[in-house]
């Protein structure tokens, strides 16, 4: 794993974006980012998980967060519009953006796959990342130091049978995110990066490999260092990079 040891105040002051956050990797970001100062705005479909996390961080006594729901399925380029204005509002900037929610969808043959499940897939993978990350960019330029992280798949870097529209989006990503980093590459403050996550103790993990023992993975809390080491001033180097969650080695902070 990413051994890293940050301050206790890395995120004070930044105001970060977390969608997905109800469950899995999404949620322990959340709270870790909270943990480390963080003002965090928890995005995503089902409000009682939301709720659930929102008094988690509350109960720990870190920054009080945010929620908004939104089922990036359904969302128009307007809801993302509209969103971006209430952060404006609310807090005049963005400081962090972790693209994280996500569908799976079949693992079927592509000649099986199902049409409208094709598209679902799309929609909440990549063009929902698309619209989240237009509608946010003015807000992120307002940052000093602002980090967006795509969260991609090893199937999204080598394609594998029966991974369908879930890899397919993921290599949408990839591609997204360079051609992202490549435009911010002078004259912003925004970096942009890539995580695999690898296989982590999550409900979609479990879906696509019901056979599996979940013990013999790590935890999200455990794959956690690397999202915190990028949305960090510590990570500010580090800009148009695919990144492996669980076998990654970069300099540390002291």
């Amino acid at each position: 794993m990413f051994d890293y040891h940050p301050a206790p105040n890395l995120l004070a002051e930044r105001i970060i974006l977390v969608t997905g956050a109800g469950d899995g990797i999404g949620r322990a970001a959340a709270k870790t980012y909270a943990a480390h100062g963080a003002t965090v705005i928890l995005l995503g479909r089902t409000i009682r998980k939301l709720e659930i996390v929102y008094d988690e961080i509350e109960a720990a006594g870190h920054p009080q967060a945010a929620i908004y729901p939104m089922n990036l399925e359904g969302a128009t380029a307007k809801d993302y519009e509209d969103l971006a204005r209430t952060l404006c509002d609310e807090f005049g900037h963005l400081d962090g953006l972790l693209h994280n929610a996500a569908m799976l969808g079949a693992l079927t043959p592509l000649d099986y796959y199902d049409t409208t499940m094709w598209f679902q897939v799309m929609q909440v993978n990549l063009n929902a990342p698309f619209l989240l990350t237009k509608a946010c960019l003015p807000l992120l330029r307002k940052a000093a130091d602002a980090s967006v992280i795509y969260t991609s798949s090893s199937v999204g870097r080598k394609g594998r049978a029966y991974w369908g529209a879930y890899a397919v989006s993921k290599f949408g990503i990839e591609g997204m995110a360079q051609v992202l980093a490549d435009e911010l590459e002078t004259n912003t403050n925004i970096r942009v990066n890539t995580i695999n996550p690898g296989g982590t103790r999550t409900g979609m993990r479990s879906s696509a490999f019901p056979g599996e023992d979940p013990a013999t993975l790590p935890t999200p809390e455990q794959i956690i260092p690397l999202y915190l080491y990028l949305m960090g001033a510590d990570g500010r180097s580090i800009h148009g990079q695919s990144l492996n969650a669980q076998d990654t080695q970069l300099p540390t902070a002291s």
